[in-house]
């Protein structure tokens, strides 16, 4: 009677090393740093109008923590062992905000935030990954700038490509970063001139 009775705990303890739950976390996450942080303490006024930014749409390659490695046309893989900390559409938009707040001085709002609209950034994160064939980080963003109430929308496509020694988790980070950051910066001075 006893044997039946701990039989069942033993089997526990024995597939308890077999099984997993997901996969494995990598060492680290990825996250995006601005190159043009807004400095700390620094108050603004919307003298100069206001930017509302809002985080890009993105499709479901890169709807996703991971890294997507373009293989070709039709062939998407992913980066071993690599996660962003959060999708990248929203460090995307984070980086937009800081570009914008440093480069052209307007302050910049969520667009929970209610008031005067000023001026409207939407868009569409084509690329935020890898492309084998290049072996480069590639940010493509699909820009629609509405700038106040009855003017006419504009589009525009910004694209930043840097150059990877290796497709490999210690790369693709600070490659993305810096693509991140280039496209960042033509947006504010789009949205600026």
């Amino acid at each position: 009677m006893k044997a039946t009775a701990v039989a069942p705990a033993l089997l526990a303890l024995t597939l308890g090393g077999c099984l997993s739950f997901g996969d494995k976390p990598p060492a680290s996450l990825l996250t995006l740093t601005s190159a043009q942080p807004v400095a700390v303490g620094q108050t603004q006024t919307a003298t100069g109008g206001t930017v509302t930014i809002a985080v890009p749409a993105i499709p479901q390659e890169i709807a996703t923590l991971r890294v997507p490695v373009r293989a070709g046309d039709t062939s998407v893989a992913y980066v071993k062992d690599t996660r962003w900390v959060e999708p990248p559409n929203r460090l995307f938009a984070r980086l937009v905000s800081d570009a914008v707040t440093t480069r052209t001085g307007r302050v910049v709002v969520g667009t929970r935030l209610m008031g005067e609209p000023g001026i409207s950034l939407a868009g569409d994160l084509r690329s935020f990954g890898v492309d084998a064939p290049t072996s480069s980080a590639v940010v493509t963003f699909d820009a629609a700038l509405l700038r106040g109430l009855g003017q006419p929308m504009e589009k525009r496509r910004f694209e930043a490509r840097v150059p990877l020694a290796t497709i490999d988790a210690l790369s693709v980070g600070p490659a993305l970063n810096q693509a991140a950051n280039q496209v960042a910066g033509e947006v504010a001075d789009w949205i600026g001139r």
